[in-house]
C-alpha cells in the first residue's frame, strides 16, 4: 500500500452553524455540503472535500492538554508576507488571538476556531526544505 496524498480532516465542533461562520465566513473556505443527519458540513479547497466538521453538541467536553489527537489543521493562505499581514489584520479585527511564527521555510499564524482547535494560516517563503530537509522543523515567535 502506498498513500497517495491526503485526502481529507475532519474536525469535532460543539456547533455547527458557529463552525461555518468560522471556516467559510471568516476563513473563506467554500461549503460542498451540509449533512443534516450528522449536522456535518464539508468544505472544499479545491476537491469534493477537504475538511469537514461534526457538531457534536454544546455540552462537548474540550480534550487535555496533554491529551493525544489533532495538534492542528494548516492552511496555505499564500506566497507572500504581505497576504499573512492581511491575514493578521483580519483575525485581529475579529477579536481572535493570533501567535505569529517563522519557520524559515514558512511564516505562520495561529489562531483557535471557536471550539479550542488551532488553526494555522501560512505563507510559503522559501525552497530551502528541499536542499535541507530539516528546516522545516524550524520555529521562532515573530511580530507582524
Amino acid at each position: 500500500m502506498k498513500v497517495h496524498s491526503l485526502g481529507h480532516v475532519v474536525i469535532k465542533v460543539r456547533n455547527q452553524q458557529r463552525a461555518e461562520a468560522f471556516y467559510h465566513g471568516l476563513l473563506g473556505i467554500p461549503i460542498a455540503a451540509r449533512y443534516p443527519g450528522m449536522s456535518a458540513t464539508f468544505f472544499t479547497l479545491g476537491n469534493h472535500h477537504d475538511l469537514a466538521v461534526i457538531a457534536v453538541g454544546d455540552d462537548a467536553e474540550s480534550p487535555a492538554a496533554k491529551s493525544v489527537g489533532l495538534a492542528h489543521v494548516a492552511f496555505k493562505i499564500g506566497d507572500s508576507i504581505d497576504e499573512l499581514h492581511e491575514a493578521n489584520t483580519r483575525l485581529k479585527a475579529a477579536g481572535l488571538e493570533v501567535s505569529a511564527y517563522d519557520h524559515t521555510v514558512s511564516k505562520s499564524l495561529y489562531v483557535n476556531d471557536p471550539d479550542g482547535n488551532c488553526i494555522e494560516l501560512y505563507v510559503d517563503i522559501s525552497d530551502a526544505w528541499k536542499r535541507d530537509p530539516r528546516l522545516v522543523a524550524s520555529s521562532a515567535p515573530m511580530e507582524l
